[in-house]
């Protein structure tokens, strides 16, 4: 018999294949690519026409298959929010979503004109304007403090850079304003051992960015009366490890997993984390502070990206007697290009960090600042900006004090009466302002200073 040669057909298509009698006849055969070239792969005998059924189950399995592509899309597209990845949907961050899906609650009007009520003075503005907007329990902390019982307060810092962006400081920010309305303790642990295991630092270098992340949070204006700031590395031991222990005892390997998602690549330092995390929730880890107080209740402000950690922690407190700590969760705080990118500290365009000159503030927001004003002046006039998506605007939302100011500048832009190029001229005041001030706190801050906020020590003025 002769061998077949190609006459003409794409790969894809059936092709020409020439019989030993050299009748032509179209057959479902495919090109191969050889060594020495092209080669046809000897037809497949034609099968019988297939059944009504066939045919049915085939359009199926079609079907199932655009499904599966489907829902592959739509989750690429879906938010991911842990304490180690947040990436927004197609539409940014669905904080409704969030709630329902962390089971926390939203932190509504009454709540915040309570705090104004009990405490003497406006609430902060972050509460006033929604950008702390979820809790759990926190009105279980005002009731205890009507009663005239006490709290104390416990935040934290993973210190993976070698200073702080405007979004870093927003914990920070509040939990000043919570410690001098309420008048109460704070704690503030640094996560040094996380960021030895989730980034490539070693320890010495995990070590040495959390005393300089200590300097900005000192800068903040925190008092050094009422606060403990203490680094893993320096102070888990004693009965803060007695703690954690008693924590990993209660949480499975699977109810970890199922929380925080840890694969099977992930090393073992990654999965003993979390009761690090969870321990200062629990007054017995501070004996030198809350020596038989280990029934006094924590509240914790921090963002909701680590709510996991403390569903946990609030999971485990009952079955080892403690109390269950209270939180007060805020929204994130966006990249310049928008809640659909990342700040990251690969990128220095992405942030505004404290570190930045007001040269540099000027550059980066009216550069790279996303706008949701019009592409012309003409437009923007008829149009207005849409201020859902506008960062000017939300940095203001955060930064800009007077909410009188602020309404006026949302309402004449939102109208076009205001121009992108203005709103960003006042954001850059605003922030080159809070930027310097923080840079002449930051300079007066000495190593004695983060040596006496890191003394472990007894605070005896901590609730007057």
């Amino acid at each position: 018999m002769g061998r077949p040669i190609v006459i003409r057909g794409p790969s894809s298509q059936p092709i020409t294949y020439v019989q030993p009698n050299n009748e032509a006849c179209a057959v479902d055969c495919y090109l191969q690519i050889r060594p020495r070239g092209l080669a046809v792969v000897p037809p497949i005998p034609s099968a019988p026409p297939a059944s009504k059924g066939e045919r049915d189950l085939r359009a199926a399995m079609a079907e199932q298959g655009a499904e599966a592509v489907r829902k592959e899309e739509e989750q690429e597209q879906e938010q991911v929010v842990n304490p180690w990845e947040v990436s927004a949907g197609k539409g940014g961050i669905d904080y409704d979503k969030l709630v329902d899906q962390f089971g926390c609650q939203r932190l509504d009007d009454a709540l915040v004109d309570r705090v104004a009520r009990l405490t003497g003075r406006p609430p902060h503005c972050f509460l006033r304007r929604g950008l702390f907007f979820a809790h759990r329990d926190f009105n279980d902390i005002l009731d205890l403090y009507e009663k005239g019982e006490k709290f104390y307060l416990y935040t934290g810092r993973g210190p993976s850079s070698e200073s702080l962006h405007l979004g870093h400081l927003i914990p920070f920010m509040f939990t000043k304003y919570l410690q001098e309305a309420f008048k109460v303790p704070l704690v503030i642990q640094l996560t040094d051992d996380e960021k030895f295991y989730w980034k490539n630092l070693t320890i010495e270098e995990s070590k040495r960015l959390a005393r300089e992340n200590a300097k900005d949070i000192i800068a903040c204006g925190f008092d050094v009366e009422r606060t403990f700031i203490f680094t893993d590395f320096g102070y888990v031991g004693g009965a803060f490890y007695e703690n954690m222990a008693r924590v990993a005892r209660c949480v499975t390997y699977n109810k970890a997993v199922g929380i925080f998602g840890f694969s099977p690549e992930d090393h073992i330092g990654k999965c003993t984390f979390p009761p690090v995390q969870a321990v200062p929730s629990f007054p017995s880890s501070f004996p030198h502070l809350f020596a038989g107080q280990d029934q006094l209740r924590c509240l914790i402000p921090c963002a909701i990206d680590q709510d996991p950690y403390f569903r946990m922690t609030r999971d485990v407190a009952p079955r080892i007697g403690y109390q269950k700590p209270s939180l007060i969760e805020s929204r994130f705080f966006p990249a310049l290009q928008g809640e659909n990118t990342k700040m990251s500290a690969s990128d220095a365009n992405s942030a505004i960090y404290v570190t930045d000159s007001a040269k540099q503030i000027k550059t980066k927001v009216n550069k790279y600042a996303f706008s949701g004003g019009q592409d012309s002046i003409e437009l923007h006039r008829k149009l207005g900006a849409n201020l859902d998506v506008d960062v000017p605007i939300k940095y203001l939302n955060f930064f800009l004090e007077d909410d009188a100011e602020l309404e006026h500048i949302k309402k004449e832009y939102k109208e076009g009466r205001t121009l992108t190029g203005e709103v960003k001229q006042r954001l850059i005041a605003v922030l080159s302002e809070i930027v310097a001030r923080h840079q002449r706190a930051r300079a007066q801050v000495t190593e004695e200073m983060v040596d006496a906020f890191m003394a472990v020590r007894p605070l005896p003025n901590m609730f007057s």
